[in-house]
């Protein structure tokens, strides 16, 4: 009797693993999923490009906006030396540094320096400084401080001194060993004066101005599709500042948000950006406080011949090809009364369409994108530029709540983008003039994502993403399947730091939980979803093929505390002995609350296994992702499943495909 109640115990303390029957009708296909839903938006916000995010600049402020000494500014006076900004010959922007003696002085150090320098042992950091000298000083140099309250470990270059106007020195600092603060110091030694122009500090191994480590992450990511420079910066945003000499660009106050925008990221070093991660580019033009002449030479840069004056500007710039950018956006939020050059949504109708017919008559290739925002300014602007559109462009942020479950707070992304959808199945039907367009308009949600009001920790809203918040963009992807006869392009907000899926510090760089998710079902989703019918609240399933049918793939969002067990009932496709491959994201503490951070050891990650023989059943580990991949090779190989692979790894280069076929499973 003993035994049995041991054994009955130890049954009843057993983990409960629940079940659960998926149905799945891989017959029944709906829309093919466009790759570009796995598109992404880089802005002037923050750290997502300047500041250690995309640009591997290391110093700021390196134009000298701010005054020297300023509670802003980076940079502070050698020694407290004599030091005045000065305006009549600045290097660039308003001002630049001139460290002075008197008559009184006796020769001393002049110049200025910034610490807070992070290096790694056995990397080379290239720099350079524009610089000019006065009649009385006796050398320059640049010295590098490893400890600067104590003065040690100094390295330094000695420069030659040329009498007269500016000049660039270069150098190279090599360090022996790690530190997070090291000091640069740009300094002259006499009497007389000494003027700093611009300065620049790099790690060697930067692409193009890039950081190396983050784009290798961005490759991972391999979006198909890069919208730029904004975003609420767009509409106080000249792109001329951002062409021309990098060095010679003045430096402005961000327009929407904190800090200098030193404009060393422009057009040219964006489709650089694209050319290196292999990308299109979705360039956003300024229709708050600019106008449509500014934006079509901007177009006649990006796209004209040589022969046209901004084409002749472009290759005088160093880049004589053009770009043939195709995604134009029309402005960006123009309905919010937070936008520079808000205004009532009819004004805004006769803005858009004067821009697009400027733009088609420069450029018949391009797609337009208008500003789209569901409610009452749709249920106007919608109408009114029916015909001055291509796509028309949809924003969310979902804020995380205190008294939200994981399972609340992973259905609010699916839940904002089915809610998108209906409101324009809405207007395909109701809208006049809108509903008549044939084909009709797809959504590009060139902005959505996670947006919560926590602690900032890398820089100007770089907020943490947890494990909830990966299955949450997995849940949402899911939902881009099913209402993939309307979404063409969706573009998550802001790729990199800030509220982006890749964060950064100064030396490293690693992929964030949406990150893990929007890069897994890149590389394996399928493209064509199929019905997928899920009875369990804490489970979003949603199955899709690939390859012609070649392949089925099943995408598994847990948001339980529980294993589950995922048996799958499969109609169209034979899954029984079938080879598969599973990936899983999950925390190895089953925390939902588990992050990655770019100082420590990676924690969480994509587990990849392989099953020899499937037997229709899977387990979803607690607060995980779980993507299947189950192949046929019975399936023959066809041009036709040859050409959707291609499809899928491959820009869109002219033009897009319109969406008709009603592709919305519930």
């Amino acid at each position: 009797m003993s035994r049995l109640f041991f054994f009955f115990v130890l049954f009843c303390s057993m983990p409960v693993v629940a079940e659960t029957t998926v149905k799945i009708d891989a017959a029944n296909s709906g829309e093919q999923i466009s790759p570009y839903i796995y598109g992404q938006f880089i802005e002037h916000l923050g750290r997502c490009i300047n500041g250690g995010g995309i640009w591997a600049e290391m110093l700021e402020d390196r134009k000298f906006f701010y005054p020297v000494g300023d509670k802003e500014s980076p940079w502070k006076s050698i020694y407290d030396c004599r030091l005045r900004m000065v305006e009549s010959g600045a290097f660039v922007g308003k001002h630049s540094p001139e460290s002075f003696t008197t008559d009184d002085d006796k020769p001393r150090w002049l110049g200025v320096w910034q610490k807070e320098l992070a290096v790694r042992k056995g990397k080379a950091y290239p720099g350079y400084a524009w610089i000019k000298v006065s009649e009385g000083i006796e050398k320059v140099e640049v010295h590098f401080h490893w400890n600067p309250a104590k003065h040690e470990d100094h390295d330094a270059f000695k420069m030659p001194v040329k009498v007269g106007d500016y000049y660039k020195i270069d150098f190279e600092f090599k360090p022996t060993a790690d530190s997070d603060d090291v000091m640069i110091e740009i300094a002259a030694f006499g009497k007389g004066t000494f003027t700093v122009g611009c300065v620049s500090l790099m790690p060697s191994d930067n692409v193009h101005g890039m950081r190396a480590d983050t784009l290798e992450l961005l490759k991972q990511l391999d979006s198909p599709v890069y919208r730029w420079p904004g975003g609420n910066f767009v509409s106080g945003y000249d792109w001329k500042d951002g062409i021309g000499d990098r060095d010679k660009r003045p430096p402005r106050k961000n327009p929407a948000w904190k800090g200098v925008e030193p404009n060393d990221f422009g057009l040219d070093e964006f489709m650089q950006f694209c050319n290196v991660l292999k990308t299109e580019p979705y360039i956003a033009v300024n229709t708050g406080n600019g106008d449509v002449a500014a934006a079509v030479e901007e177009l006649e840069y990006a796209n004209g011949l040589s022969s046209t004056p901004m084409g002749k500007l472009r290759k005088q710039n160093g880049h004589a090809a053009p770009y043939g950018v195709i995604w134009w956006g029309i402005g960006n939020e123009m309905y919010g009364n937070w936008q520079i050059g808000h205004m009532p949504v009819e004004k805004y109708v006769e803005k858009n369409n004067a821009f697009v017919d400027a733009f088609r008559k420069k450029d018949s290739n391009v797609k337009c994108i208008a500003v789209g925002n569901v409610g009452t300014w749709d249920e106007v602007f919608l109408p009114g530029a029916a015909k001055h559109m291509d796509l028309v462009s949809e924003h969310f942020y979902d804020h995380a709540r205190k008294e939200h479950s994981v399972l609340q707070h992973v259905r609010m992304i699916p839940n904002s983008i089915k809610r998108i959808a209906e409101a324009h199945r809405k207007y395909r039907e109701t809208l006049p003039g809108f509903k008549d367009v044939t084909p009709p308009i797809p959504i590009a949600l060139d902005e959505w994502n996670y947006w919560h009001k926590t602690e900032q920790v890398f820089g100007e809203l770089g907020i943490r993403y947890t494990m909830q918040d990966g299955l949450g963009i997995a849940a949402g992807i899911h939902e881009f399947a099913r209402q993939a006869d309307l979404y063409f392009m969706a573009n998550y907000a802001q790729t990199v730091n800030v509220i982006g899926c890749i964060k950064t510090s100064k030396t490293a760089a690693q992929m964030e939980t949406t990150g893990l998710a929007l890069e897994l079902y890149r590389k394996q989703f399928g493209n064509v979803a199929v019905k997928t019918d899920c009875a369990n609240p804490a489970l979003d399933v949603q199955a899709a093929t690939a390859d012609s049918g070649k392949s089925l793939t099943v995408g598994i969002v847990n948001t339980s505390d529980k294993e589950e067990t995922v048996k799958l009932d499969v109609a169209g496709f034979d899954v029984a002995g079938k080879n598969a491959k599973v990936f899983v994201i999950a925390d190895p503490r089953n925390d939902p609350m588990g992050f990655n951070d770019p100082d420590v050891a990676q924690r969480i990650g994509v587990a990849e296994s392989e099953l020899k023989s499937f037997d229709g059943s899977i387990l979803a580990k607690p607060f995980s992702v779980t993507l299947l991949r189950l192949e046929n090779p019975s399936v023959p190989e066809t041009k036709a499943a040859f050409r959707q692979q291609q499809r899928r790894s491959l820009p869109f280069r002219s033009g897009f495909p319109r969406m008709t076929k009603p592709g919305r499973f519930m």
